[in-house]
């Protein structure tokens, strides 16, 4: 791959994903066999005037090793370390940039139901230093393909040159371009207009229906906004990008107010494994009947991390005819493929869709109707005939997608 367009892409992460400002520490989250890249990063960092740059290194078959053989008492452990990490974090507010490489199927093998006792007890741990952290800081997650991920999705090439076509496909969907930064500039343009028309309808539900057998009706937040591409720090109003590439406009909806059943339309790659052919129905909001033909058990660990995770806390609308979809191609990534699709998550929703957000507290904002949660897992549902009605606050109906695209 071209040096030059990889270092474009880094000056990309750093200058739109993050906005790192001069004397930030930045943290960045990568696999270790994409070190070339990150160095990249790193550099784009330091030219960015950071103060302090960090990567915290994973490796897959590490992770595998450690959770097949290390005791569970010793998993679950919040130790010293962790904690002063956690309260450097909460003192620094560093940027965290998270790099996507891993195969599709990173953990198969993997002890499963060991790595879901470790995840719900360590989360018991971190999230309330999540709360503190929320939209206090600039973050991004991206992508740069292992061998492993590219061979998954181009096993008829050699492991090297799947790994570079994958790239290309990251790249394009990333919107390089001759100046990837003005590009997303003027794709926010395009995104905050959209919310602006959805925010302006008042709505107060949403009814999902495709000939998949979806047929679901989930309820919103009146002092809930829609919101889509750049974000910015609730206290120092730095604008960043937490997605590249994005092509979503999302809300969180209220707590308690979904009916029906909604099927997948796309598999779902969680904690590198796939989960596939699956439906979840809701009742009172609530998750609670599901299957899939593909690793339901997995499914229902996700949908048990904790109480807010079998309730919705996102829904995000993506047209059919949208870039990502548009190459034809199934990345087996949630980030690239929800933003190829309509989507739903289950777990903690976005407590900065409220309006004014900043005025109020934690318990104030779940009390609008935000769900709480440890985890949050975007799921697709977005089909090429999917249809999707609101209805606003004045009880009348408006047709939002039609065949699965904007019909506003």
């Amino acid at each position: 791959m071209n040096k030059t367009i990889l270092k474009k892409y880094a000056n990309l992460l750093i200058k739109s994903g993050l906005n790192v400002q001069p004397k930030q520490d930045v943290l960045i989250f990568a696999n270790v066999e994409i070190y070339p890249f990150v160095e990249m990063l790193v550099k784009e960092a330091y030219k960015a005037k950071a103060n302090y740059v960090r990567v915290i290194w994973a490796d897959d078959e590490i992770y595998k090793a450690k959770i097949n053989n290390a005791p569970l008492s010793v998993l679950k452990q919040f130790t010293g370390i962790d904690k002063a990490e956690m309260d450097y974090r909460i003192e620094k507010y560093p940027c965290m940039l998270h790099i996507l490489s891993s195969s599709p199927d990173a953990s198969k093998g993997i002890k499963q139901d060991k790595e879901h006792a470790m995840i719900v007890e360590r989360n018991k741990f971190i999230k309330p230093y999540r709360d503190i952290l929320d939209n206090k800081y600039q973050w991004c997650i991206a992508g740069y393909p292992s061998k492993a991920w590219g061979k998954k999705i181009y096993p008829e090439l050699s492991a090297n040159r799947a790994q570079e076509k994958l790239l290309e496909d990251i790249l394009k969907v990333s919107r390089m371009g001759e100046d990837p930064n003005k590009n997303w500039e003027e794709h926010n343009k395009n995104l905050k207009s959209k919310c602006e028309t959805l925010n302006n309808l008042h709505l107060k539900e949403l009814h999902y229906t495709s000939s998949n057998g979806t047929d679901l009706r989930v309820g919103l937040i009146p002092e809930a906004n829609w919101l889509g591409g750049a974000e910015e720090t609730v206290d120092k109003k730095i604008m960043f990008n937490p997605n590249i590439p994005s092509e979503e406009v999302f809300t969180s909806p209220k707590k308690g107010l979904a009916e029906g059943i909604v099927y997948s339309s796309k598999p779902l790659s969680y904690n590198g494994q796939i989960i596939d052919k699956f439906y979840i129905r809701f009742k009172d909001g609530k998750a609670v009947e599901y299957d899939a033909e593909v690793n339901k058990d997995l499914l229902r660990d996700l949908l048990n991390i904790d109480e807010g995770a079998s309730y919705l806390g996102e829904c995000a609308l993506i047209a059919h005819d949208s870039p990502i979809n548009n190459t034809g191609i199934l990345f087996l990534n949630t980030l690239y493929d929800e933003n190829a699709s309509c989507h739903l998550a289950v777990g903690r929703g976005f407590t900065n869709t409220i309006k004014d957000y900043e005025k109020y507290s934690k318990e104030e904002l779940h009390n609008f109707g935000i769900n709480d949660s440890s985890s949050h897992v975007d799921f697709m549902i977005g089909t090429k005939d999917m249809k999707i009605v609101g209805k606003t606050i004045g009880d009348k109906e408006v047709v939002i997608f039609e065949n699965g695209n904007w019909a506003i």
